[in-house]
């Protein structure tokens, strides 16, 4: 006998199994939930109220449950069921009571078991087991609630339950799962003559940066002595310099830009930064464990102190990342109106700007003639693939991390933009990764055009991508 039979035979008897159960106190429940679940609701209005939870794990638990989603339904419905068109169980002598109205699609893989198990896959890899134990208990109810209403055979939502694990783990690829607990950084003296009312720190604080606008009330309230700077509109990286000469710590409130210039200003004068996350983009805050203001005054009067690498290039610092080539095109375009638009819309205007418009950049690298779409410069390795990738677990290895997009007239504009937006997915050929602790670049026109922490700049001749290992003092709890 066949295999394909034999395991059809004991479909149908588990089948027969489920439909002559009685759950007593559940007749009238089961069949609800399976209709809740319908068209993904039941999972959009968890993600919901994970969404508004105001913690940052379960925000993350939501955005991914929904993006497994958005995969394991139309890869389910739209292929899985074309593709064997099984017909529905039998519902004769099936329990009247328990019956829901049953889809017109096919039988074979079941959508509501892959939609469940791929959201409850994806939230098991962000929440916490308080939150990933219930929802994975309510998606092995719909799962089961498919075959207890008759709509489904078992294998049916077996196999669907496994597309859905499978593109849950599979959103690693499109989205990295955030780093637990801070990246490893080198251990330095406590801050000297720390005083926990502030006295000698200098904050400046950039309030253009799109962050909360209460931060310098913060700092005023939780370090009294501190003196507080606000850019008002004037020159920020010329405020830093002069803040910096006169602090024995100085602190800096914005995003990633306004903590780059405070960086420059702080190596300069050799004093400690202390960062107060208060930006549209805060990733070098949240590498450090930062979220808020509030655990930057909480790493101050702690009085610890560790040593981080910076990456520099044309005599600009970098915290996190350089690059050039279509990400500082899309920098430029998105600043062009950011400030009229608010920043995410700004960004989607830009990036259809540039799919449109962008062009392979002619380069020259460690003496190797080029044509690239995008090259990434990391201040320190980062653990996920692709060309744009965001997590590390060191600050401190004193390597550059270097990603390399290239073109070829069989990788065309619109993949190539969506290889560096999913990760990094089928570029084994044209995508190439290494570390090193120097990258020479140069230009045919003598000029390159580059980004810094998401800024942008021009640079004239040769320029060349360096370490500064273990150069800059941050603030961060002790510990």
């Amino acid at each position: 006998m066949r295999l394909s039979s034999r395991l059809g035979r004991l479909d149908r008897r588990l089948f027969a199994m489920v439909a002559g159960a009685r759950l007593h106190g559940l007749e009238r429940f089961v069949p609800t939930l399976s209709r809740v679940a319908d068209n993904s609701l039941l999972w959009a209005g968890v993600a919901g109220g994970l969404a508004v939870s105001g913690r940052r794990p379960l925000r993350r638990a939501a955005t991914r449950g929904l993006l497994a989603v958005s995969l394991a339904s139309p890869l389910v419905n739209l292929v899985g069921k074309q593709a064997f068109g099984r017909s529905r169980p039998s519902l004769d002598g099936f329990p009247s009571g328990r019956r829901i109205k049953v889809p017109v699609s096919a039988s074979f893989p079941s959508g509501h078991s892959a939609s469940a198990a791929a959201f409850a896959t994806a939230v098991a890899m962000e929440a916490p087991l308080a939150v990933a134990a219930p929802v994975a208990v309510l998606a092995a109810a719909v799962c089961f609630s498919r075959v207890y209403t008759g709509v489904h055979y078992p294998g049916d939502v077996l196999v669907g339950a496994g597309i859905g694990v499978a593109t849950g783990l599979i959103t690693r690829r499109l989205w990295p799962e955030a780093v637990t607990g801070a990246p490893r950084v080198v251990t330095a003296p406590p801050m000297p003559d720390h005083d926990l009312d502030g006295q000698g720190v200098v904050a400046v604080i950039n309030s253009s940066a799109g962050g909360d606008p209460a931060t310098a009330e913060t700092v005023r309230a939780s370090l009294p002595e501190a003196e507080v700077v606000e850019t008002a509109g004037r020159d920020v990286a010329g405020l830093m310099g002069e803040a910096a000469a006169r602090a024995r710590v100085l602190a800096v409130a914005g995003g990633d830009v306004t903590v780059g210039r405070g960086a420059r200003a702080a190596l300069e004068h050799r004093r400690p930064l202390l960062i107060i996350p208060s930006g549209t983009s805060d990733h070098f805050a949240g590498a450090l464990g930062l979220r808020d203001s509030q655990d930057a005054m909480t790493a101050y009067r702690s009085g610890g102190m560790v040593a981080v690498d910076v990456g520099e290039v044309a005599g600009r610092v970098f915290l996190n990342n350089a690059g050039l080539g279509a990400y500082p095109e899309l920098v430029g375009r998105r600043e062009s109106i950011e400030r009229r638009v608010g920043k995410w819309p700004a960004l989607l205007w830009a990036l259809d700007r540039v799919l449109r418009t962008a062009e392979p950049e002619e380069v020259v690298i460690d003496g190797v003639p080029r044509r690239v779409w995008a090259l990434f410069v990391g201040n320190c390795r980062y653990d996920s693939r692709g060309a744009a990738p965001r997590l590390r677990r060191r600050l401190e290895d004193g390597l550059l991390d270097i990603r390399l997009l290239t073109a070829t007239s069989r990788l065309p504009r619109l993949r190539a933009f969506s290889s560096v937006l999913l990760g990094g997915l089928g570029l084994s050929r044209h995508y190439q990764q290494w570390q090193a602790d120097t990258l020479r670049v140069s230009s045919p026109s003598g000029s390159v055009r580059l980004a810094c922490d998401g800024e942008t700049f021009t640079a004239r001749g040769d320029v060349e991508f360096t370490k500064r290992p273990r150069a800059l003092l941050v603030v961060r709890p002790a510990g």
